[in-house]
């Protein structure tokens, strides 16, 4: 079937979250994204926080929304509480950063009471370096090694 259109990126992530503050300080201070501000053509909504990641597609920027878990906007087909971990359909999220500053990554994460842990993908070129956010859910800062090549 020839399909009439073609993904070509990213545009958004959206997390419930079971505690909206502590979240916010993680992907905003911790992780340091930028948070986007409501703009003149409002938008704005209580408890939902946009965060930027960088350039999408077509013009969109690829951003992390934040819903507290009692946002209006935040829907839900259930009125089951949130679960993470084995519970949850989110396995994890992966952010991108440079080979280079995944070690000062790491070291600033446990500064900032966070656990953090390296794994090798040897068989796609990658290195993650895991920690979790406040609410449980596994972030991994993901980065291409300069050595090894998919082929």
């Amino acid at each position: 079937m020839d399909r009439p259109f073609q993904l070509r990126a990213l545009g958004e992530i959206a997390i419930r979250c079971r505690n909206f503050e502590a979240m916010q300080e993680f992907y905003g201070h911790v992780l340091g994204l930028p948070r986007l501000r409501p703009s003149d053509r409002g938008g704005h909504r209580d408890g939902i926080a946009f965060y930027r990641f960088g350039e999408s597609f077509g013009g969109h920027i690829a951003v992390l929304a934040l819903f507290a878990e009692d946002a209006e906007d935040a829907e839900d087909a259930e009125d089951a509480p949130l679960s993470v971990g084995r519970q949850s359909s989110l396995h994890h999220l992966a952010l991108s950063l440079s080979w280079d500053e995944q070690e000062d990554a790491s070291a600033w994460l446990r500064q900032e009471g966070y656990d953090a842990r390296f794994e090798d993908f040897a068989w796609t070129g990658w290195r993650g370096l895991f920690t979790r956010d406040p609410d449980g859910n596994t972030v991994e800062l993901v980065a291409a090694s300069h050595e090894w090549h998919i082929e």
